[in-house]
């Protein structure tokens, strides 16, 4: 991501007593001219946080598009501005999984939808330790097998993906853009693979082998699989390019890619870990680092670092590479 706009500030401008954070149902963001409202529930799911924008110079409320998965409503939590666009949520006395979230509030993938979408637009994205998998974008033109090789992917592991299409042949709906350019634009770090053919003959005996279109659809197909085998040889999109002569051996090959070697992570990358509070807390911040201080009745002077510096991903997914470290008082 790119540095940070000139509206952001590193700190809270109306904190609680350590001047970085607010804690309540209802936290309120100031960051220029505008203040984001995080509490509550949100009014299309009722199960997550929910968002709401003020300006102070329309002196007008929206409620932004929310894309992502966002962190359940709870009681008590703190909000930290964070450069790139990002308001940093912590949650108390919240499960390991559900208490470290990202929102979205600027960065260039949020801009990019904004303008999209012509309309205000935030995303939620929980934080991990370690590296998260990597979103895999999987392109080819139609017939070349992409489809049998994403459902041999799933049943083989039914618990490590899921599935979304981006980009079919019917027109595109108003809301919608070239699939792998604006994947590749944002900030989610995927991993892009171009399956080709073995030939052009051999792509047109398959689109035929199938028996469902006609010849002059059979001919539009094969002129947009030359574009498109064209295109993802050269646009730099594709850092992959694979070729399905034989389903198995492609299969095989496309497994290699992953890092999928028996119970091995996707992509060759570390387990996510969740990140334990304490149930009682403070919150400050110095620079790249937060600082997150047990508190309670038991006093134990515990204190948790949050390195964020070396954090990518997210928009909306999961922000990955918080560098976790405990420190004990003697």
């Amino acid at each position: 991501m790119g540095g940070a706009p000139a509206l952001f500030v590193d700190h809270l401008e109306n904190g609680h007593t350590n001047g970085c954070g607010l804690e309540s149902e209802d936290t309120s963001v100031q960051i220029g001219d505008r203040s984001y409202v995080i509490g509550g529930s949100h009014e299309e799911n009722p199960l997550f946080l929910g968002v709401q924008i003020h300006d102070k110079i329309t002196n007008k409320w929206s409620s932004p598009t929310v894309l992502g998965t966002g962190p359940k409503p709870c009681k008590a939590y703190s909000a930290i501005v964070l450069k790139q666009g990002r308001i940093l949520v912590i949650k108390k006395d919240s499960a390991s999984d559900d208490s470290i979230w990202f929102l979205e509030v600027d960065s260039p993938f949020v801009r990019e939808q904004r303008k999209l979408l012509g309309k205000e637009v935030v995303a939620w994205s929980k934080g991990v330790r370690g590296n998260a998998e990597k979103p895999i974008v999987i392109s080819g033109p139609s017939g070349v097998g992409k489809g049998t090789l994403i459902t041999m992917l799933m049943k083989e592991f039914p618990s490590m993906f899921g599935f979304s299409v981006s980009h079919t042949t019917r027109s595109p709906r108003c809301t919608e853009k070239n699939g792998a350019r604006s994947v590749k634009a944002s900030s989610l770090d995927a991993m892009f693979i171009f399956v080709c053919p073995p030939s052009m003959k051999e792509l047109e005996d398959r689109l035929r082998a199938r028996g469902t279109e006609t010849e002059e659809q059979i001919q539009k197909r094969l002129r947009n699989a030359e574009a498109e085998i064209k295109a993802g040889k050269s646009s730099g999109i594709f850092g992959h390019i694979l070729y399905n002569d034989n389903l198995e051996e492609c299969y095989k090959s496309l497994k290699n890619l992953l890092g999928i070697d028996n119970d091995a992570p996707v992509n060759g990358l570390e387990a996510v870990e969740g990140i334990n509070l304490p149930k009682e807390h403070t919150v400050t911040k110095m620079e790249d680092k937060i600082l997150i201080q047990e508190t309670g009745e038991v006093i134990k002077n515990n204190m948790i670092v949050l390195d964020l510096s070396s954090i990518n991903g997210g928009a909306p997914g999961r922000t990955r590479g918080i560098v976790l470290d405990t420190v004990k008082s003697s």
